[in-house]
């Protein structure tokens, strides 16, 4: 495994301007995201509409969720870049359509297949809450408006592009919770990601969440993210010998002198240490320090090994301390180690001690700074446990758990249908929790004297919005579509936030494209906004989503008229 030291983690070349990284980004949108992406059942829709010749009439779909990830009290929303590229690209080739052909049922008029050749986006209005934003279940975080069987088809795609990027930053975003603020993150889950899809979505969304790097090399080219890593497990094994070091040679960092006899100077200083901690040189490994030489000298400037290939107390620390002895002899300065088993506080803790019992015995101020990484397929839950418990760890590697969600497999965002034809629609559903909330809305969020948000309202888009000091009564939506839900007063917002804004007209983004930066900023304000008791990791306070006075009667209003409406073949 990759383990990162503040020497390795480095920033993107001056040369990768962000216009370079979006035409980038624009690509990988179009090879990752093509508008086949989707469902069968979305063009056997498409098509239909058509026949009716239904297909131009305005409709407008909403996407959110249901319920807070993770057990938690919030949500970050993520993947809005993507959905915008992918609108700003979106048509149909002709070998698209001509696969369509090939899977749709053989009685499909063949005047639809030249009707998709000519469709675009040009139609389609996006409205959406800033990317990077701290969400909540139940607000609709995107409204996409346009001609019905275009916006039909962007459903499945939507849904794909947001789902993963807001659960992973989510997740990232607890891990950094848990962490706290002072401790770097790594993130190196490449390897253990749902495909090159999924981990590059992951090294890309746990950086905007709240990681400082990440071992994925295509991700930092492509999202200018601080890549870091140094050795794994197998080169330390691939050492037997102090005879495979080659060469057995390294100048002094000022450059003076003949160079000097790394293997014969180590020797002298693993004595010493030995002396120092009262250890046994027969259990020391010779395989382990060739290896750790061969690195040093390879990269003197960033020596930072695993040192429990073996045993860290008997040999991997022992061997580290002499060879970073000597690369300080020679004037550099050795970065650190990495823990990557057992009790890792414990072990940090020891490691500590033998790093300032060297630094002060030797007259090497170097080993009061180094660094001390930790990976041991680390959880929230470890997470945590090492913020609680006495250690010394100075950045913390995450891979399995944090790129796969193992606490939660999808966030559960769905897109719904809320108006045709400047009229509402809603699902009534006999689960309640699956009914919808009908027509066009705006969404505003009430924040408190403190600058905490407390409640999000949703509202129908022609009511005003609630304005700052002024109390409002409004309808807490809870596991139903709200019909039933009783009325609450809210106290006085000392200030209201309108949290959706149009990003996607005529053909064109209409506001600018955050990069990888810019959200992972937003995410950083947006989370430091909320109250402690809305973002504790366990059993947080639910936060409140309501609705205004006007759309819970349009709510009730139609399902009162849903039953009369049934009775339609007993009409004349």
């Amino acid at each position: 495994m990759a383990a990162p030291s503040s020497s390795s983690s480095s920033s993107p070349s001056s040369s990768s301007s962000s216009s370079t990284r979006l035409r980038f980004m624009e690509r990988s949108v179009r090879e990752r995201a093509p508008p086949l992406l989707t469902d069968l059942y979305q063009f056997t829709m498409a098509y239909a509409y058509w026949r009716a010749g239904r297909h131009r009439e305005r409709a407008v779909f909403e996407l959110f969720f249901r319920d807070a990830p993770f057990g938690g009290g919030f949500s970050l929303f993520a993947g809005l870049t993507d959905c915008l590229l992918f609108l700003r690209h979106f048509h149909f080739a002709e070998e698209d359509v001509d696969f369509l052909r090939s899977v749709m049922p053989p009685d499909t008029d063949p005047a639809f297949f030249h009707f998709l050749r000519s469709l675009d986006c040009s139609g389609v209005t996006l409205r959406s809450v800033p990317e990077g934003s701290v969400v909540f279940p139940r607000v609709p975080l995107m409204e996409v408006e346009g001609p019905l069987a275009v916006v039909q088809l962007l459903e499945t795609s939507f849904l794909c592009l947001v789902n993963y990027a807001s659960l992973v930053c989510s997740n990232a975003a607890r891990f950094r919770l848990a962490a706290g603020p002072g401790r770097k993150l790594l993130e190196m889950g490449l390897r253990r990601a749902q495909g090159p899809d999924g981990g590059l979505s992951a090294s890309r969304y746990t950086h905007i969440g709240g990681f400082d790097l990440t071992s994925n090399v295509q991700a930092g080219f492509l999202f200018g993210i601080p890549v870091a890593g140094t050795m794994a497990h197998s080169y330390v094994t691939s050492f037997s010998s102090l005879e495979e070091v080659q060469p057995q040679t390294l100048v002094a960092l000022n450059g003076d002198g003949a160079p000097v006899d790394v293997v014969s100077l180590t020797k002298g200083w693993l004595r010493r240490v030995c002396e120092l901690l009262a250890a046994k040189p027969a259990k020391i490994r010779e395989g382990e320090l060739a290896a750790f030489l061969s690195y040093a000298i390879a990269y003197p400037r960033n020596f930072l090994p695993v040192i429990d290939s073996y045993s860290v107390s008997c040999s991997g620390l022992l061997n580290f301390c002499a060879v970073a002895l000597t690369l300080s002899e020679l004037g550099y300065r050795p970065t650190g180690v990495r823990l990557d088993s057992g009790d890792l506080c414990r072990q940090s803790l020891e490691v500590r001690r033998v790093f300032r019992l060297c630094g002060e015995h030797f007259s090497v101020p170097a080993f009061d700074s180094l660094v001390i990484v930790g990976t041991n397929n680390i959880s929230e839950q470890s997470m945590a446990e090492l913020s609680r418990k006495e250690n010394e760890i100075d950045t913390v590697g995450v891979g399995t758990h944090l790129v796969t969600c193992t606490k939660q497999p999808s966030l559960g965002c769905v897109y719904k249908l809320v108006e045709v034809r400047g009229r509402p629609r809603m699902k009534i559903s006999e689960d309640p929790e699956k009914s919808t909330v009908p027509g066009r809305k705006s969404v505003y969020r009430l924040l408190d004297g403190q600058g905490h948000p407390y409640l999000d309202l949703v509202s129908l888009e022609a009511e005003p919005p609630p304005r700052a000091g002024v109390p409002l009564s409004c309808f807490p939506v809870g596991a139903s579509a709200t019909a039933t839900a009783t009325a609450t007063a809210s106290a006085a917002p000392a200030q209201v936030v309108c949290l959706r804004q149009e990003v996607f007209a005529n053909s064109q983004v209409t506001q600018p494209l955050g990069g990888t930066a810019e959200t992972r900023a937003a995410v950083q304000r947006s989370i430091q906004t909320l109250h402690e008791r809305h973002k504790r990791l366990r059993e947080p306070e639910s936060y409140t989503v309501a609705l205004s006075e006007s759309l819970h009667e349009l709510v009730s209003e139609i399902q009162r008229g849903s039953s009369s409406s049934s009775s339609f073949l007993l009409a004349n």
